[in-house]
């Protein structure tokens, strides 16, 4: 049973006007957040950063006392094996666009102390990222770091090169590629590996080969079960809200500075080059499974739903070098993502990490993973793998215990702390995922969002929540005043709580979205995550300034419609279905695909929009006949409905009304939404 005692806690137009639907972006997150990473007009009109409270620093000098910043193991392993510097010249694109500055975080000096502005477990974190160049891991095994947020791998094999996870953008996977042919023999590719289904680990990869080489069997693609959906999939029908959040998680709208952006603490920040993609040739569907690639031994452990959902492990025999792609790296990990995504499983993750010290532990001498530097020696490997390994099933195991005495994730969150011989190790810190986070997400995994109490079941919307909490604090002037009292004595979660009322109930008054945004910062500067400090400092910077409306580039990019199911299409128009527009319709369609020899009926009837594969209605409103290619150049913006019916590239048959009646139904989503105001 849960204890009496409290808890303590501590401080739609188109180009053809009767289907708009069919111009839609479909933008999966990880695109979007690139073309926003460079820098952006918005920071040369931002207002001015204030200092660090006397509370913060005192909340970051603490943290120096508690952590063994003396150690340097980490430094002298991020240095190991390095090889050369990476070019200082910015990388563009073929319009002059800024897709790469190597300079960006030239103010993070090794070895420099935190300023009072910045965690200084943060800082130390960022310093370490800032190691970049050309390494080499093991004799044949060389990395490419800090060229964009993820590491990109070149094994040398008996006939060429294997790249493993070529970055987000192929300018930077190339440079990445050119940089290693600097220093060593100019062999071709002949495989690529996809460790999991996140952009940064698959989107450069014709930066480094050519499609016509995959299809003619020269260059093979390795990728996990469900790589291709999920990298496809995972982020579309909820893109926009995603994108916009992950605007927030990245810092993309910050200056790098020691008042700003810092880092994500995975990696720098994300490339603004292009993304690609092309289809994996051979899939790993379960764990021992082996291949021969350029005459290396790999020997895989499949591990779906652990940071992804599609991931795999895998061990080079030959060479005693186990990559362990996102599952073990320098950083506690998200199993939530804030910029929001499906939860992960941390017992899963845990037994994953478990599965590769027996399958390989005795054995292995190098450890390398998708970010950050590499541990040497099998104890030391052996080590880093176990802590973290117990480091997840501790956040399982001890907030499924806490829910079972009763306590909601609030309470949770704040009581479990990591076991010192866990917490005490830099590699585990929260620089990317948090503990906070991390624990309220496995209780929702498991019991979802509701915390039993029937108060919390049915609240009001935030707005007239925040209405009445004002009203019954005496009003605004009287809320802000005693929330200056609180902030006074350092207690910014509070402030940040109370305060949100009053800009929700009054978004233009600017004392108190300035209040907000004071409180914000201030938890900025002492955050240890990067995301959790670049989503505190947006907030501020949105507070103040309000939401700069900055281009939002058209990213759905060719590979990505090519590889998009039709199934995956027509579930996405169905999510963009405006209900009240569609309400009292009821419209049957045919759609013929000539070339896939696909056929579809959809059937817009009680505001949702249904598709059936492999049905034609026998008395549809209307019929439409194309290519799948022809859909890809519409979804594309190279041509319109209305012009591929023009050229007869598109054939239209019955009540072209009613087709008006399904694709005039459909929103387009507005990428800058309010976040921090109603």
């Amino acid at each position: 049973m849960r204890s009496a005692r409290s808890v303590k806690y501590p401080q739609n137009a188109s180009h053809y006007r009767p289907a708009p639907a069919l111009r839609a972006r479909v933008v999966p997150v990880a695109l979007t957040i690139l073309a926003l990473a460079v820098s952006s007009p918005a920071w040369s009109a931002q207002q001015a950063s204030k200092p660090a409270e006397t509370a913060t620093k005192e909340a970051n000098a603490a943290l120096l006392k508690e952590l063994p910043f003396s150690d340097k193991t980490s430094f002298e392993l991020a240095h190991k094996g390095f090889i050369a510097p990476l070019p200082q010249a910015m990388i563009k694109g073929a319009q002059g666009n800024l897709i790469w500055d190597p300079t960006k975080y030239n103010f993070i000096k090794e070895g420099s102390d935190a300023p009072d502005t910045v965690n200084p477990s943060l800082w130390r974190q960022s310093q370490l990222l800032n190691i970049s160049g050309l390494f080499e891991v093991t004799d044949g095994i060389y990395q490419v770091r800090n060229l964009d947020l993820s590491n990109m791998t070149i094994v040398e094999g008996k006939e060429g090169l294997t790249i493993m996870d070529p970055l987000i953008s192929t300018e930077t996977a190339k440079a990445a590629l050119d940089l290693y042919y600097q220093h060593r023999p100019k062999k071709p590719v002949v495989a690529v590996i996809y460790t999991h289904s996140h952009v940064d680990h698959y989107g450069g990869v014709r930066g480094v080969v050519d499609e016509a080489d995959v299809k003619s069997g020269k260059v093979k693609i390795y990728a996990p079960l469900g790589f291709l959906e999920h990298a496809v999939a995972e982020n579309v029908m909820a893109g926009t809200a995603m994108s916009r959040r992950a605007s927030y998680m990245y810092g993309n709208l910050l200056p790098p500075s020691a008042t700003g952006q810092v880092g994500a603490g995975l990696g720098t920040t994300t490339s603004a080059g292009t993304v690609t993609l092309i289809p994996p040739t051979d899939i790993i569907e379960k764990t021992g499974e082996t291949r021969t690639i350029d005459g290396l031994t790999y020997e895989f452990l499949y591990a779906p739903g652990s940071e992804a959902p599609a991931e795999m492990l895998y061990y080079i025999k030959e060479k005693k070098a186990l990559n362990t792609a996102e599952d073990s790296t320098h950083t506690l990990h998200n199993t939530y993502s804030l910029r929001g995504a499906k939860i992960r499983d941390p017992l899963a993750w845990s037994k994953y990490l478990n599965e590769a010290l027996a399958l390989w532990g005795d054995d292995v001498q190098v450890m390398y993973a998708m970010h950050h530097w590499p541990v040497w020696g099998n104890k030391e490997v052996g080590e880093q793998i176990s802590l973290q390994r117990d480091m997840y099933r501790y956040i399982n195991d001890e907030t499924l215990r806490l829910a079972n005495m009763g306590y909601n994730k609030e309470e949770i969150a704040e009581q479990v702390k990591l076991p010192e011989t866990i917490a005490t190790k830099f590699s585990n810190r929260g620089y990317y995922g948090s503990l906070n986070h991390n624990v309220r997400a496995t209780y929702v995994l498991y019991l979802g969002w509701f915390n039993g109490n029937p108060a919390t079941l049915h609240t009001l919307p935030v707005e007239d929540a925040s209405k009445r909490y004002v009203e019954m604090m005496g009003g605004t002037d009287a809320l802000l005043k005693k929330a200056r009292e609180y902030y006074a004595k350092g207690e910014y979660r509070w402030v940040a709580e109370v305060v949100n009322y009053a800009v929700f109930a009054d978004p233009k008054n600017q004392a108190a979205r300035d209040l907000q945004a004071d409180a914000l910062e201030q938890m900025g500067y002492q955050a240890e995550s990067g995301p959790w400090r670049n989503f505190y400092l947006t907030g501020a910077k949105e507070l103040r300034e309000g939401v700069q409306k900055l281009p939002v580039p058209d990213t759905a990019s060719p590979d990505t419609v090519r590889a998009m199911t039709l199934d995956m299409l027509f579930d996405y128009f169905a999510v963009r279905l405006n209900r009240e527009k569609a309400a009292g319709k009821h419209v049957v369609l045919n759609v013929d695909f000539t070339d896939t020899k696909q056929q579809y009926m959809l059937e817009m009837v009680n505001s949702v929009l249904n598709h059936t594969e492999g049905k034609q209605a026998k008395e549809a409103d209307a019929s439409l006949s194309l290519t799948r290619a022809t859909l890809n150049d519409i979804m594309l913006k190279q041509t319109t409905l209305q012009d591929a019916l023009a050229k007869g590239d598109a054939k239209l048959s019955g009540d072209q009304s009613k087709l008006n009646d399904v694709f005039g139904s459909l929103d387009d989503f507005e990428f800058w939404f309010n976040i921090v105001t109603p």
